[in-house]
């Protein structure tokens, strides 16, 4: 058993990076690339059910990756791995008409420190509130998102979001 050092981590990254040659035929042969490279770790890693769900989840099982995503996170798996195990958890559990469990996944990481991810918690978060029929508080998070990205207008989209969402007045 290895344990995750640089090496792994750039053939796991190798391995998503071949992804898209797999046709929809062979999907089990690319989980079974990534079922090799779990068994490298230690059997009590968090990041082996991780990768595990994220291969399911990929090849559009994303009843299968749940269950992984939950051990990854109750084994505790954080970091950035741990917030992208939240998002995609969140996605699969949207997907499989649990989008309220989502909701109450991301929304605490609205408040987390800020990272590259950040857009994308909110853009989950937003189609899992749309799924609870919410989509003003959804419209509201990815304008938000979108505002910093914009070369102008950027206030105004900022003030549109948070429009959405307080009390008429």
């Amino acid at each position: 058993m290895t344990t995750i050092d640089a090496d792994w981590d750039e053939r796991v990254t190798a391995a998503w990076a071949t992804f898209d040659e797999y046709a929809e035929a062979e999907e089990a042969d690319f989980r079974a690339v990534i079922d090799a490279l779990v068994a490298e770790l230690p059997a009590d890693s968090p990041v082996g059910p991780f990768e595990r769900a994220c291969a399911w989840d990929s090849t559009g099982h994303s009843d299968r990756a749940v269950p992984l995503y939950q051990e990854a996170l109750a084994r505790g798996l954080d970091g950035y791995r741990g917030r992208r195990a939240k998002i995609q958890l969140s996605s699969s559990l949207r997907n499989t008409g649990q989008p309220e469990e989502g909701v109450k996944l991301l929304t605490p990481e609205l408040d987390a420190p800020s990272d590259e991810l950040d857009d994308a918690v909110r853009a989950t978060l937003a189609l899992c509130l749309a799924s609870l029929g919410r989509e003003r508080e959804g419209l509201s998070l990815v304008l938000g998102a979108l505002a910093a990205h914009l070369p102008r207008y950027q206030r105004s989209m900022a003030n549109y979001a948070r429009a959405l969402v307080e009390p008429e007045g």
